[in-house]
């Protein structure tokens, strides 16, 4: 099945970071905050310690996935790994684009493929332009950023510093997904490149994935429900619409 994408009417979407040691503390937080945040990231920590349990388990109560593995191999072993996270049924899942077209282009068509013999609508697949707790030139980013669009992407990771260059120098319709989202008041921590949700949905932000402002929250629950009427509220500002 074909995978169409446009931001045109898109309201910016909260994913939560599963960035937690082991299954018992993933499900506590599924269970705890969906269907306020029904979008989960299942990133290299959290897969290692449960695999596709974890997937599974989201699945089952209705949530979506956003597999964050970075598949950065070869293009053999890269499609392989890609027809297995089709088969998930994941939402979302990342690759590196330095990873190289022949990869990102191997990658795409095998997603495609695999979802259509499954009848089954194919995850986005977004690109890993720099690591948020890397320094980095704009200018590198964008390079990156146009390299895995050009590829067939459906759209990249970037930071909400970077978001609005995108926005502004690539004429395509793409999804940006923007890490490193924290409060006004949050210490910043390892990560380098940050904004907050405001920040970051007027920059072009579709997708801001969260994780240390909810995990560490008192009340999880009433942190997840400020962060989500933020956006709600920014979403409805006049210039979101013009991306």
């Amino acid at each position: 099945m074909k995978r169409k994408q446009s931001i045109k009417n898109r309201t910016s979407k909260i994913i939560l970071a599963l960035d937690v040691d082991n299954f018992d503390k993933a499900k506590y937080f599924v269970n705890k905050l969906y269907p306020e945040i029904k979008i989960f990231k299942v990133g290299i920590h959290l897969f290692i310690s449960c695999g596709v349990k974890i997937i599974k388990y989201i699945h089952k109560i209705g949530g979506e996935v956003f597999l964050d593995l970075k598949f950065f191999d070869i293009p053999n072993t890269t499609v392989n790994a890609v027809r297995q996270a089709v088969r998930m049924g994941v939402e979302m899942l990342t690759l590196h684009i330095l990873g190289d077209a022949e990869m990102l282009k191997s990658a795409l068509e095998a997603a495609q493929d695999e979802a259509d013999k499954l009848k089954i609508k194919r995850p986005l697949l977004i690109g890993v332009t720099v690591l948020t707790s890397k320094d980095a030139a704009s200018s590198d980013v964008l390079i990156l950023a146009k390299m895995g669009l050009d590829c067939g992407l459906d759209g990249v990771v970037c930071s909400a510093q970077e978001a609005a260059l995108l926005r502004r120098k690539i004429k395509k319709d793409f999804v940006i997904v923007t890490p490193g989202i924290r409060p006004k008041t949050a210490v910043v921590g390892d990560q380098k490149r940050v904004m907050t949700v405001e920040e970051a949905i007027k920059a072009g932000s579709n997708f801001l994935v969260i994780g240390r402002p909810i995990l560490e929250a008192q009340n999880h629950l009433e942190a997840a429900k400020k962060i989500n009427l933020a956006a709600k509220d920014c979403c409805k500002m006049p210039n979101f619409a013009s991306f």
